[in-house]
């Protein structure tokens, strides 16, 4: 279905082909992974990474250590799989709720998730002190603080868009005052760093098993939401344009919504609080190919796996010690947004 584009963000994008561009981001993913699964500690050839996947499927003669197969198969490989998905699925969001609330300047964790799902975790560190449970709390804690949203901002059974962001604003407010006093009453020297580390952000603790939890969550949610993304630029229009083409505007919000929201505590859950990613990777695929989502959402969601991938690898190798992600994402986002904004102030 073809939707009309603003004039002013017809300026936008740099004429690049998009079945070009997605290939091309096709072979850069394939390209990073590799070097992933490369450096490290412990440095594996590209030739033996091949053999040692390709041994699961035909029993080539073992020439390598049992370290070296747990290593890429137990550490690398789940790792590289969680900073895709996160990846992707932060950036989808981000692009879906910048197109759902007209404002370039939201993220997905505007409704409140990341706080809520802060708060879970700090909780679980606090008492019971294992990674099963901060995964589990902080994505309870997180879908919790957005239903917390969304039910403060219904108004005379509507849900008007400034309502949901200011009601996001007072919940995740409310969960970060509650995050801030475990950090006070927490024990200084064994829960304090492990729950400021967490909120950090970090895919040290990525496990095959926490990937078949998360995992079919973060692909169903950024599946529909590429499934939708042409009503996406139907609600950019406006909801009452929306309505006068037919579109049933609130199943729609909340679909995306909720999609989002999932995969927003799902992302959280398994590498705490990563931010950026959703605020700026949606603005470097709008540069790229323009404002129509139809083409914005499958471009963010490679150009954000790519992103974060690139940013673990130097995560991990850069020191003797590992850098949290969270910490990264924010000084290399910061300023590429900062340039963004200026670049295309007069409009988005």
């Amino acid at each position: 279905m073809s939707v009309p584009v603003h004039p002013e963000d017809k300026r936008m994008g740099i004429g690049v082909d998009p079945g070009k561009l997605l290939l091309f981001l096709g072979v850069l993913l394939v390209v990073v992974t590799v070097i992933s699964l490369m450096v490290g500690r412990l440095r594996i050839p590209p030739g033996q990474i091949i053999t040692i996947l390709a041994s699961r499927v035909y029993p080539f003669k073992q020439t390598w250590t049992p370290t070296l197969e747990s290593v890429l198969f137990d550490v690398r490989i789940p790792r590289l799989l969680a900073g895709i998905l996160v990846g992707a699925g932060l950036s989808v969001s981000g692009a879906s709720f910048q197109g759902l609330f007209r404002n370039p300047l939201v993220s997905p964790h505007i409704l409140g998730v990341s706080a809520g799902a802060g708060l879970g975790a700090a909780l679980a560190i606090l008492f019971f002190g294992n990674f099963a449970a901060v995964q589990l709390l902080s994505f309870v804690f997180g879908l919790l603080a957005v239903l917390m949203t969304y039910g403060l901002s219904t108004v005379y059974r509507t849900t008007p868009v400034l309502m949901l962001v200011l009601s996001g604003m007072i919940v995740g407010a409310l969960f970060s005052a509650a995050t801030s006093l475990l950090k006070y009453i927490a024990d200084p020297v064994n829960n304090m760093p492990s729950i400021v580390f967490w909120l950090l952000g970090s895919l040290n603790n990525a496990s095959n098993k926490d990937l078949l939890v998360v995992g079919p969550i973060i692909v169903i949610g950024t599946v529909v939401l590429l499934f939708i993304r042409w009503r996406i630029n139907l609600l950019s229009m406006g909801e009452e344009d929306a309505r006068a083409l037919g579109v049933d505007t609130g199943r729609i919000r909340a679909t995306i919504i909720l999609c989002a929201t999932m995969i927003s505590a799902a992302s959280v859950s398994i590498g705490g609080i990563i931010g950026w990613i959703g605020l700026v990777i949606p603005h470097i695929g709008r540069l790229l190919v323009g404002p129509d989502n139809k083409v914005l959402l499958p471009v963010a969601t490679l150009v954000g796996a790519i992103y974060l991938v690139t940013v673990d690898v130097i995560a991990r190798t850069a020191m003797e010690t590992e850098i949290p992600i969270g910490i990264l994402t924010a000084l290399v986002g910061a300023p590429i947004f900062a340039y963004l904004l200026r670049k295309n102030r007069s409009g988005w």
